[in-house]
């Protein structure tokens, strides 16, 4: 098993953790537990609900239908807006991200797939692959699209500072407290709700389309994720702005970019097309049996 990283091949054999590098990501867990050593109001519940949110939006409106799939467009400004954003989940760089998230696109479920819980179980695919040292660098071959501007390269290079500012302007506002809940807090839930689409959604829910890999659609995690959790449309035809194809099915980070939209801040959202969400197996399976029975009258 093996990845690539700058354009080279670099050897990714058993599952391994960087446990110098994993300080870090510990560290954050255990001051998310000291949260509880605050008093617990409203203010903070409201605030760490709120910080997790509007973060998982940047994450999935930007780090993921953004830089990972170009599923609409924006300016050059709202583009830095948005990767500044998500960054401040604390989940690494832009093009560390898109990079690691086109790679699995394009490896989805096989040996290679840095993340996949059916070749490498549950809890490497949740957080062990990011620990791996393996994974740390960034795959520059993957985003050479968004690598050509500077200001994205320094913030991938630099990819502590924007979660350092949040942080820092959480404590101006609401002191220590606020640090703990609204972003400590907030980041682990922000973490776990990100990677259960790696593990969970290629583990249990539903498949409306053979997007040749386990992806599953499940709408608890899609309430979860601001719409992720339609993993399987999103499998099955990529690169769309919505991953909710159908009414019933939530998608927060579609209805804020179809607002924003609206403001001229973004523009092209890419939907899939009619016939694309018409080729479900159901479809399939009706298509094919009314075509066998047509093959009976015939003979």
């Amino acid at each position: 098993m093996q990845t690539e990283t700058n354009g080279l091949v670099t050897p990714l054999t058993t599952p391994k953790i960087d446990l110098a590098g994993s300080i870090p990501f510990v560290i954050v867990h255990l001051c998310a537990l000291s949260a509880f050593f605050f008093e617990l109001n409203m203010t903070m519940v409201w605030l760490c609900l709120g910080s997790y949110y509007i973060r998982m939006i940047g994450v999935t409106a930007g780090y993921h239908r953004y830089f990972g799939h170009r599923a609409y467009k924006t300016s050059r400004v709202f583009q830095f807006i948005l990767a500044f954003l998500a960054q401040t989940s604390a989940q690494k760089g832009v093009l560390w991200w898109a990079a690691h998230h086109r790679h699995h696109h394009k490896h989805s479920d096989q040996e290679t797939d840095l993340h996949s819980p059916v070749t490498k179980g549950f809890w490497y695919s949740q957080i062990g692959w990011i620990l791996n040292p393996a994974t740390s660098e960034t795959n520059w071959k993957y985003v050479q699209d968004f690598a050509k501007f500077p200001e994205l390269r320094w913030l991938n290079k630099y990819f502590l500072v924007p979660p350092t500012i949040y942080a820092l302007a959480i404590f101006a506002i609401w002191g220590w407290a606020g640090v703990f809940y609204g972003f400590f807090l907030s980041t682990i839930f922000l973490y776990h709700g990100t990677f259960f689409i790696n593990s969970l959604t290629h583990v249990f829910g539903r498949v409306r389309y053979r997007s040749n890999d386990e992806s599953k659609n499940s709408f608890i995690l899609a309430l979860i994720t601001c719409g992720e959790g339609w993993h399987n449309n999103h499998h099955y035809y990529q690169a769309t702005a919505n991953q909710g194809w159908f009414w019933w099915e939530i998608d927060l980070s579609f209805y804020t970019l179809k607002v924003l939209s609206l403001f001229g801040i973004v523009w092209d959202l890419r939907l899939p097309p009619a016939h694309v969400k018409a080729r479900t197996i159901a479809a399939e399976a009706a298509a094919s049996l009314i075509e066998s029975e047509k093959k009976v009258k015939a003979a």
